[in-house]
Order: structure tokens, then sequence, then C-alpha cells
């Protein structure tokens, strides 16, 4: 039985109410209109569901791939779009076409990626220790969005040795950011170790001029509800905890309204939303072979824990159509219960890694001319 929720203080994102204070963290190749829909469908609509991250050289250059990313159902309510960007004139213009041409409701800033193609340039999680760059992308990004609130999520740093989450807290008060999140792991830690919630406690304390959000090792309702109380924070940011699991979303909305009930779905159930995601998949691709192909990555997530053979599991992991996708689930043993344990970790855990960084990145915080056009990505969803 879940704890039951204190009363809380409604979350709010500029003009939008967020209520429960719930929002799906941005995951490349995961967090596309399909999943957002299974997500939001499991929530009754409630909560901020944010696409995967979409650069902004790629948006103002009109990339096909990434005006696909962009396209929010029309049941979508609000529409939050996460933009990656180096350059503060370009990210500007993106934010400006964004507002423009109505494409969404809320930007978030990514400042929070780890991975190696991103901060090897100085982008991601690596770019706030150039204090100055930071300011002025935050600042362009503000002037350009007009009413839409701009957000942005970050990590606690680099390394231990060089963190950066307060200032990089206090400049975005100051340069009119609506709202924070903080994932409580650092560049060097990538998915790995265990989350610094007193991180996000004392980011709390020091900008309690807006909402923070806290993110890290929420793995199911109870801890999103702990870590509410744990640190202060004003919502929580849920990732890998709904791979394969897009129920969560439901468990979290009872658990902060207060009812306690959650979801432990039978194999059977789990089957029937696997087989609704590869259909989304390939309806949204406009391909039902690719949506079924790019809905493999998918296939461990849900069946974690299961009983399902290693011969069963490689066979799901090749599916090339609905119709065989379908026929290979209904041979499993459908009527196992959710398994001991399957609401733990899931999704990337490597941690210790050294970061990628330009050369000479850590000599200067302020010293910003490491950082070149060649950052900014030419394609978006990560």
């Amino acid at each position: 039985m879940t704890t039951l929720a204190p009363a809380l203080p409604l979350l709010r994102i500029g003009p939008h109410t967020v209520q429960p204070p719930v929002v799906l963290a941005p995951m490349a190749g995961i967090t596309n209109a399909p999943f957002r829909t299974l997500c939001r469908e499991f929530s009754g609509g409630k909560g901020l569901f944010v696409s995967e991250m979409i650069t902004t050289r790629a948006l103002v250059e009109r990339n096909e791939k990434t005006m696909q990313l962009i396209h929010f159902d029309a049941s979508e309510t609000p529409r939050s779009i996460q933009l990656y960007g180096v350059d503060p004139v370009t990210v500007g213009k993106a934010v400006r076409m964004i507002v423009d041409e109505d494409l969404a409701d809320h930007i978030d800033l990514n400042f929070g990626c780890p991975v190696p193609k991103v901060t090897r340039k100085g982008g991601g999680s690596a770019l706030p220790y150039k204090r100055p760059l930071l300011r002025a992308i935050l600042r362009e990004a503000v002037a350009q969005a007009g009413d839409l609130p701009v957000t942005i999520k970050m990590r606690k740093g680099i390394d231990d040795d060089h963190t950066t989450y307060l200032d990089a807290g206090r400049i975005a008060v100051e340069e009119g950011v609506t709202a924070v999140a903080l994932h409580g792991r650092t560049t060097a830690q990538h998915y790995g170790g265990t989350a610094d919630w007193d991180a996000i406690a004392r980011l709390k304390e020091h900008v309690p001029e807006i909402p923070v959000l806290g993110n890290g090792d929420i793995w199911s309702a109870d801890d999103a509800l702990r870590m509410m109380r744990e640190t202060g924070c004003d919502g929580v940011v849920v990732g890998r905890g709904c791979l394969g699991r897009p129920w969560l979303f439901g468990d979290l909305v009872s658990a902060f309204e207060g009812t306690g009930t959650r979801q432990a779905p039978v194999l059977r159930q789990v089957a029937d939303v696997m087989l609704r995601h590869a259909t989304l998949l390939g309806e949204w691709i406009g391909d039902e072979s690719r949506g079924v192909i790019d809905f493999r990555k998918h296939v461990a997530w849900y069946l974690k824990g299961f009983a399902v053979g290693s011969d069963m599991r490689r066979k799901l992991a090749v599916t090339s159509s609905l119709e065989e996708l379908g026929a290979q689930l209904q041979e499993l043993d459908l009527d196992q219960p959710w398994p001991d344990g399957a609401d733990g970790p899931r999704g990337r855990t490597s941690g210790n890694n050294r970061v990628a960084l330009p050369d000479g990145w850590l000599k200067d915080p302020y010293d910003c001319a490491g950082v070149s056009a060649d950052a900014e990505l030419d394609t978006s969803g990560g």
C-alpha cells in the first residue's frame, strides 16, 4: 500500500499548474509522442510530459527528423519541449521560432545530458561550468520567450570537485527562469551510484524564489513522496523509473491524491500495453514495421522480472510486424503476477566514467572560448 501524501502546494510553471507535481523527464529515443500518450493516459492527463531533446540548430534549420519530434498530439496540454543548445544566438532563434509559430507552451533547456558526444564539445552537463555562457544562453532564451515559461534541467556538476548547481541555480533566478530541475548526480556518475537528494534540498534552500524539482532514483510513487518530504522540493521529475512502466504515472497520481492505490499488472496486461505502444509508434512514424523495430528497445524493460526464457526474449527483440509481435506475446504465460523487485532500478546504471570535455575546459570557469559552433548537434533526440 502506498504511503498517503501530505497536503502539497500547487506547482506552477509560469501560467501552468502542474498537479500533481510530476514531470516526465526528456529521454532520447523514448519520450516521443507515442510514449507520452501512454504515460498521459495512465495519469488521466495529469502531470507534465516533456518531449525528447530538440537541438536548437536542427530546429532553426527545420531538420526533417526534428520537425517530426516536435509534433504534439491534440490532447497534449501544456505542450512541453526541451531544447539543447550552446550558442546564445541560435538558442534565441529557436525560442523565437517556437513562440512565433505556436509550437509549444513551455520550454525546458537541457544542461544535464552526460553523454560524451555532447560533453566533449562543451554541451549538456558540461556547459554550466562556464558561468558567463550559461547566463548568456538563459538571458537570450528568456528574452525571446515572451510569455512562455522557460525552465532548466541540470546535474550537480561535472564531478565532485567541480560542482555547479548552486551557481547555476542563482544565475537561473537572476535571468528570469521559471523553475529548475536537478538530477542529483554529477556528469562523472552518469547513471551509477545513488542520487544525492541532499543536493536537491540545498538547491531548494539556495533558490527559494522559484520552484525546484528533484530528479534521480524515483522508482516508485513512495520514492516520489519521500523525495518531497526529505528535500522540500516542489515537484519530481521521473525518468528511468517509467521505462517499460508507463502506468507508474497512474501510481504517482494516486499517491499524490492520497488514494494509496498502485498498479501491479499481470503479464497479460503488460503485453496489451506493449502491443499498444508498438502500434502507436507505427502510426506516428507512418510505417508499421519501423514502429515495431523502434519498439524493440522497450521489450526488456516491459518484461523485467517476468519468467520469460532467453529464446523468447530474443524472438521478441527481432520482431518486425504487429502480427508477429502479438503472436509471440500470446505464447507467454500471461497469467504471471507482477514480479517482486520489478519496481526497482531499470535502464542505464553505469557510473564513475571519465568525463569527455574540450581541452582545457576546467582551467577557467569564466573562459568560454572552448565552445565552438560544432558543439551544436545537427539532429535532435539525443
